[in-house]
């Protein structure tokens, strides 16, 4: 038989392509061969091959590829021994992109995962459950050696690493020392046996940590923790965030998980790597003989990377579905993180405080990156559109470095262990964490990216500390439009550095996202978070609301829609739909950011169009909410009022910083002090008050008689953005009797006297509330800031007879307080200034 020379193939090869009207079209099957020509009749087998196909296409500049090239990936899962890497030689042009593109009606799977398969029933008895109960396989090797992972899923639902509580409940930590570097827990459960790779998972503050148990000291119902190296040093060293104590609300919550004492509950799994098995208990419903168990294998699956004089470019992924990525870092080095899942490389507290950028900076902090499942390295013009990012142990989508022009659109991003999309820049390993980041070629930054119109939801499932997006050094980048749900922390994250130093970062926007269901475990979080100084960016027309309610948060208020973090500078955050005002500006920088009408008040049509836009919106039928998950309870208004001598005002304040009151304002005359603001829980507010000042009397004014609310009662209301409070106290007459009909009065106001409404209307009056305790009342006038009563209170008169009527008719009904003038009822109390605090 006569072969055919190489090149002549070449060309039969490549005069198939030439004959698409589109461009050159190869298609891939899980049916396929890679040595077939790469037909639709005659598919290739795998991804890679096709690629390889499109680069020689590029290297010969075939006439085919005019229009582009387009990969055509038919229905089925695509198991990779190694990661796609799309090379500087696979880039196109602007009029020839290159793309892998699903077929129609299909998605295909690029999957990094390894199923395990014939699973028996266990014959003995483990941890005491029927017998038959847990379930077996011989764990999946590789090149002879065992594979290793951290997660498992069972049907597509992610299973539950063995570990020593039951369901979502954690215990909570005894102490911790620093010197030592040990840790206290409570250990009455004697059937947990200590076994190499067994971990810790504890919560700190706004992020969590996997330590790596090195000893188990157990002395009565309580064990002493040590830690294997470099973890054990890093989380003792450094300060923020550390495990806390917490007479008020805990100290930190942990579990034990990865040994096989452990596995005792439906859902949970274990890698026994000495004997090479993997155990499991099905969950109802799971039949094992018929079920897919898929392990991650690759950490990694897709790899776009350029150089800075040679980047990828016009490159295109669309209908791609990437699922089961691995990483491994934790069991081998420990997870410690500073911020968004950034891990610590090295982290300790200074004995003098300051650096050059930052006078007072207490802490030092070199940061590590995670792996993603798809990483993006100098490139640009690259697309990211319909695709699937699904059952991934870390960050699902990372453009890092030297990135710009790039698009994420209509994406769905699920089931993701760590942050859905990570961008720019955070701190390079050798970079201490808290420098402003200033560069000499601009090739390296991360700029003008667009990430639009995706659903991200059930991400951070694994290290609760990450996000949604999370952005770092990022310049002219556009976030808008996406749906983020069921997240453990913040919804998206923009910036990195903790400073007001001019740097990198200018002209960003997140704009029109929709975020919703997210604190799931953590607080000293946001819908929206931003770091450093920032100039001209915008945060506009979001819609943030319905915050998770975490059990175990280190502050149980300190959760907000809006929050301006260290060094923020430069922003304009206008017309955000928020639930409520709760929002933090913690040490923003002195050239400070512009807010205004941020509250529930802003147009619906705002609140309607935020989320993801057409033709993308079927994605919202993915979205992930835990129904059994309880969510925060709004805060309400109260007043607190202290009466005695010689107030402390800045103990005061201090006592209160903990309670995170929405609008916290403080009024005073003569012996009485009046805390005004919306309140979680001010029984509690009230008993630290009590505990700290023992010789004041305390009352809590929670029995609202009259709400006016401006944007309830008047037509075409536009609330202003910013209020004054003007606060008075009176009391009523102690015939209980004329009491209830002042009461009474007030409670059929709106439908009996609806002139008096009106002309709160007309004065602009943005609310009025009367609070009563026993006889006495508590009247608080909202009007818009710069105004004064003086000026607006006549108008509530002007053509409304009805209102002097009732002025007349309440005055049988006020007296003054103790201590006030004879003439006198509505006695006016001052403002305290009061400075706002984290």
């Amino acid at each position: 038989m006569r072969l055919i020379p190489f090149n002549k193939l070449l060309i039969v090869f490549l005069m198939v392509f030439s004959l698409s009207a589109s461009g050159a079209e190869i298609w891939v099957s899980p049916s396929g061969k890679d040595s077939n020509i790469g037909t639709k009749s005659s598919p290739l087998a795998t991804v890679h091959m096709a690629m390889r196909k499109a680069r020689e296409l590029r290297r010969l500049k075939d006439p085919s590829i005019k229009d582009g090239i387009r990969i055509i990936v038919m229905n089925g899962t695509y198991y990779l021994n190694e990661p796609l890497f799309v090379r500087p030689e696979d880039s196109g042009t602007a009029e020839s992109p290159t793309t892998i593109v699903a077929d129609a009606n299909a998605r295909p799977i690029i999957n990094g995962g390894i199923e395990i398969k014939n699973w028996t029933k266990s014959t003995t008895v483990i941890n005491g459950l029927k017998k038959g109960s847990v379930w077996v396989a011989d764990a999946p090797k590789k090149a002879g050696s065992m594979i290793d992972y951290r997660q498992l899923w069972v049907n597509g639902k992610k299973a539950v690493r063995a570990k020593n509580t039951a369901g979502t409940s954690m215990e909570r930590i005894l102490s911790w020392n620093h010197e030592e570097q040990t840790c206290w827990i409570p250990f009455k459960d004697k059937s947990v046996k200590f076994e190499p790779g067994m971990e810790m998972f504890i919560v700190q503050w706004w992020s969590n940590a996997n330590l790596r148990i090195k000893n188990i000291e157990v002395q009565k119902d309580s064990a002493k923790l040590s830690f294997e190296e470099p973890e054990s040093r890093i989380q003792s060293e450094h300060p923020w965030p550390a495990p806390w104590i917490s007479k008020n609300n805990g100290n930190s919550a942990y579990f034990l998980n990865n040994a096989f004492s452990l596995l005792n509950e439906p859902g949970e799994w274990y890698l026994d790597k000495r004997n090479a098995k993997i155990y499991y208990i099905p969950r109802a419903g799971e039949e094992m003989n018929s079920v897919t168990v898929t392990a991650p294998v690759l950490e990694n699956l897709l790899e776009v990377k350029g150089t800075i004089d040679s980047p990828v470019h016009h490159f295109q992924f669309k209908g791609i579905s990437f699922q089961y990525s691995n990483w491994l870092r934790p069991s081998q080095q420990g997870h410690v993180p500073l911020q968004s899942g950034l891990y610590l490389l090295d982290a300790y507290k200074l004995k003098q405080p300051g650096t050059p950028n930052q006078a007072n900076l207490e802490n030092q902090a070199w940061v590590g990156r995670p792996r993603a499942a798809v990483e993006v390295n100098y490139a640009n013009n690259i697309q990211f559109e319909s695709c699937r990012f699904e059952h991934l142990a870390s960050t699902g989508l990372d453009l890092n470095k030297g990135t710009n022009h790039n698009t994420v659109k209509g994406n769905l991003f699920k089931d993701i262990g760590g942050s859905a999309i990570n961008v720019g820049i955070f701190s390079e390993e050798a970079f201490e964490a808290h420098l402003p980041l200033i560069i000499k070629d601009e090739r390296e930054m991360c700029s003008d990216e667009v990430i639009s119109d995706n659903l991200i939801t059930n991400v951070t499932n694994e290290d609760w500390g990450t996000l949604g997006i999370s952005a770092g050094f990022v310049r002219n980048i556009t976030i808008e439009h996406n749906e983020i749900s069921d997240v453990s922390y913040s919804g998206i994250a923009m910036g990195w550095g903790w400073t007001h130093t001019p740097n990198v970062m200018q002209n960003n926007k997140i704009i029109g996202n929709k975020i919703h269901h997210y604190a799931k475990h953590l607080h000293d979080v946001s819908g929206i978070y931003t770091l450093s100084a920032q100039p001209n960016s915008r945060i506009e027309e979001n819609y943030i609301d319905k915050v998770y309610n975490s059990p175990y948060a280190h502050d149980p208020f300190l959760w907000l829609y809006l929050y301006t973090d260290e060094g923020s500078e430069g922003f304009t955050i206008k017309n955000n739909w928020i639930a409520e005002k709760k929002i933090l500006k913690n040490h923003n920088g002195p050239k400070g950011n512009i807010w205004e009408h941020n509250d529930p008040y802003v147009s619906s049509k705002i609140k309607d169009a935020a989320g993801i836009r057409a033709p993308y919106k079927d994605l919202e039928k993915e979205v992930v909410i835990d129904e059994k998950w309880g969510l925060q309870e709004m805060p309400k208004p109260y007043a607190i009022e202290l009466i005695g001598s010689d107030f402390d005002i800045e103990k005061i304040k201090s006592t209160l910083v903990g309670f995170r009151i929405v609008g916290q304002e403080l009024y005073q005359w003569k012996n009485h002090l009046v805390i005004y603001g919306k309140m979680n829980q001010p029984e509690r507010t009230k008993r630290k008050l009590a505990g700290a000042f023992p010789s004041l009397q305390i009352k809590i004014y929670e029995d609202l008689v009259y709400d006016f609310q401006n944007f309830e009662r008047c037509k075409d209301s536009k609330p202003a953005s910013d209020w004054e409070n003007v606060v008075l106290t009176a009391n009523l007459p102690a015939d209980e009797k004329l009491q209830k009909e002042y009461v009474e009065y007030h409670k059929t106001q709106f439908e009996k006297w609806p002139e008096v409404a009106k002309g709160f209307c007309n004065a602009d009056f943005q609310q009025l509330q009367v609070f009563k305790k026993d006889r006495q009342l508590i009247l608080v006038i909202s009007i818009p800031k710069g105004e004064s009563l003086d000026k607006l209170n006549p108008k509530t008169t002007e053509n409304n007879p009805k209102v002097d009527q009732w002025n007349a008719l309440m005055k049988k009904y006020q007296s003054g307080i103790e201590g006030a003038k004879p003439d006198d009822t509505w006695i006016f109390l001052n403002k305290v200034n009061v400075e706002e605090k984290k």
